[in-house]
């Protein structure tokens, strides 16, 4: 069993290995946290160099969200670790032109499987490593508002997120205590593997903004859905 990291605030980021979750964890190190991040497969990533400058602030485990059966295994590899905030950052695209109708059917599974069904699976796997002060999130998206949705495009991608939305809120309601902090966080459309050379935002000078409102949310009660300065999203 790995060795527990013994700071006293701790996040773990789902899905850390390159991209904003890499950064969030070395944003959140450089704060002072100790993170465990999770990577996919054996390949070195990103998230090794960052472990490798910051052995005494960042751990790597291995999950795929998409496999149900690597959860448990987690779960007992962490076990007895106290997190302060347990944050979800999955997500993929695919028929980003094409229109819901004719979007294939193992695509949209694809998409709605990685982005809307599996953070709420980890998530339910793992909340009762959260402090109870601590904070549960997932990366959203400001395209998951139906609210927002003006002129379609990136449907399969937008349904998923709003699902995702949807999950979080029925998530919420089941929760015995009203006192958890719970956020769905849209980062805005950022320079990523994800979000493509076009994206108005770099990783660079998103990831303070994002980690900041983690943490101001952080002892809230609820959920709320929170953009990359933290105003509330239209749901």
């Amino acid at each position: 069993m790995s060795q527990p990291i013994t700071d006293t605030r701790i996040a773990l980021i789902i899905g850390a290995s390159r991209g904003l979750g890499c950064a969030m964890a070395a944003e959140l190190a450089d704060r002072g946290w100790s993170v465990i991040g999770t990577v996919r497969g054996s390949a070195r990533t990103p998230l090794h160099d960052l472990a490798d400058r910051h052995r005494e602030r960042i751990r790597i485990e291995h999950l795929d969200i998409t496999q149900p059966e690597e959860l448990a295994p987690l779960h007992e590899r962490l076990a007895g670790q106290q997190l302060d905030v347990l944050f979800v950052n999955a997500g993929t695209t695919n028929n980003e032109q094409t229109p819901i109708g004719a979007v294939p059917t193992q695509d949209f599974v694809d998409v709605m499987v990685t982005n809307a069904l599996s953070p709420l699976r980890v998530i339910e796997a793992l909340d009762d490593l959260v402090t109870p002060t601590g904070l549960i999130g997932v990366m959203s998206s400001g395209q998951g508002s139906i609210t927002n949705n003006t002129n379609g495009l990136r449907e399969v991608y937008r349904g998923s997120k709003a699902a995702l939305n949807m999950f979080m809120r029925s998530y919420a309601t089941r929760q015995t205590s009203a006192d958890r902090s719970l956020l769905l966080l849209a980062p805005g459309w950022i320079r990523t593997a994800l979000g493509g050379d076009d994206a108005p935002y770099t990783v660079e000078e998103s990831t303070p903004l994002l980690v900041d409102v983690l943490l101001s949310h952080l002892g809230s009660k609820g959920l709320a859905f929170l953009d990359r300065n933290g105003q509330p999203v239209p749901w």
